[in-house]
């Protein structure tokens, strides 16, 4: 392709905010109503609709609302959770805030998510519960996880990545028992920090809500606008404040409704990609198991044998090109704090290890031009 053009700057990722969601925005300013009210019931709503599910809680973050989905389910000590080795750290963590055991798995080499085959082994009498990961919006091969898990095992998806993704006709979210979803700003949709759980069970849906509020019978929308606004509700659980504001959701609103529309463009620039990398043999790009409907979050490639130079130089050369890169994420298993906890030794799990060592998300969103795209190709076939 001759050579990458003059440098420029390309963000890994940048939110597309525009002046529909500055304009959303005005309306609970001007309402009074700032903290969680009618504009998170409105983006609860829709979220469930889109995703195919009974019950959407709005949360201050994936994190917590890890932690609401665990807590509601009454998982706590004695208890085991699978979780993939190769994820964000927050999976794991989540499991240990409620005093739990998370138990690490080894993920698939192409795909990056839970490797069925692993997770079988890890199954003991104590295990409650698997966080399956869609990692960088590609839904985990649901099925094969649901083949080899006992029927009482209690399936919690970090969809995280996932917001708009399928697997075999169905979305994320409504895949298991419960699914959660974050809207931080690396996400396709985003409402600055912010989640969503999700769940066809109306009775833990029920108890998310009453537990996100800390354990209040009644929601604080619900009281003020009720016949009686000075009483004070009843707490009858230990809950937390998990709650979305209202200025946040009127930013959700608006990004949901464009989800479907970014979703086309980065399927259509990950093929850019795929196609202008396909002569890179030291370079895997992502692949797309049929039936997924993929989120593209993020387009995460593997460097092989045969690279110019190691991972990390390469990151360094395209960083002085103005192409910005980030490993796809890091083991938790070669973390200290989880290798010390679990008594692991450095890449005892040896697929995930790999992936940290190796892996390159490349600049793909929303702002990035078709020009953008032919620079970092031409820029990687450089080296």
């Amino acid at each position: 392709m001759g050579g990458p053009a003059k440098p420029r700057s390309i963000a890994i990722a940048e939110p597309v905010i525009g002046e529909a969601e500055m304009a959303a925005v005005l309306e609970p300013l001007r309402s009074g109503w700032l903290t969680q009210g009618p504009k998170v019931a409105e983006f609860e709503g829709a979220f469930a609709a889109m995703h195919g599910v009974a019950d959407a809680i709005a949360v201050t973050s994936c994190t917590t609302g890890l932690h609401l989905a665990l807590a509601a389910l009454e998982i706590g000590p004695g208890d085991e959770v699978i979780v993939p080795a190769f994820t964000w750290v927050a999976t794991a963590a989540a499991v240990r805030y409620v005093g739990a055991d998370p138990v690490l798995c080894d993920v698939d080499p192409s795909t990056y998510n839970i490797d069925p085959e692993d997770l079988a082994k890890r199954i003991t009498p104590r295990t409650r519960a698997v966080i399956p990961v869609h990692l960088f919006g590609l839904c985990a091969d649901m099925d094969a996880l649901r083949a080899v898990l006992p029927d009482d095992v209690l399936v919690i998806e970090d969809a995280a990545c996932a917001a708009g993704a399928t697997y075999r006709g169905r979305h994320a979210g409504g895949l298991g028992d419960v699914g959660v979803f974050s809207f931080h700003p690396r996400k396709s949709i985003t409402t600055g920090e912010g989640g969503m759980v999700t769940t066809d069970d109306g009775d833990l849906a029920a108890r998310c809500r009453v537990l996100r509020n800390h354990g209040a019978t009644i929601s604080e929308e619900d009281r003020h606008r009720g016949p009686a606004p000075w009483r004070l509700p009843d707490f009858e659980l230990l809950g937390f404040n998990f709650r979305m504001t209202d200025i946040q959701a009127a930013i959700g609103i608006v990004q949901l409704s464009r989800l479907q529309g970014l979703i086309e463009e980065r399927d259509r620039a990950a093929g850019v990609y795929r196609e202008g990398l396909a002569g890179l043999p030291w370079l895997r790009t992502p692949v797309v198991p049929e039936g997924s409907g993929h989120g593209w979050q993020a387009f995460v490639t593997v460097v092989g044998e045969g690279a110019p130079m190691p991972r990390d130089e390469i990151m360094a050369a395209l960083q002085e090109l103005g192409i910005s890169t980030r490993p796809g994420t890091h083991a938790i298993s070669e973390l200290a704090y989880w290798r010390n906890l679990l008594e692991l030794e450095t890449g005892a799990l040896e697929v995930s290890s790999m992936l940290e060592r190796q892996t390159m998300a490349l600049p793909l969103h929303n702002r990035m031009s078709a020009d953008d795209y032919v620079y970092i190709i031409d820029a990687l076939h450089s080296l």
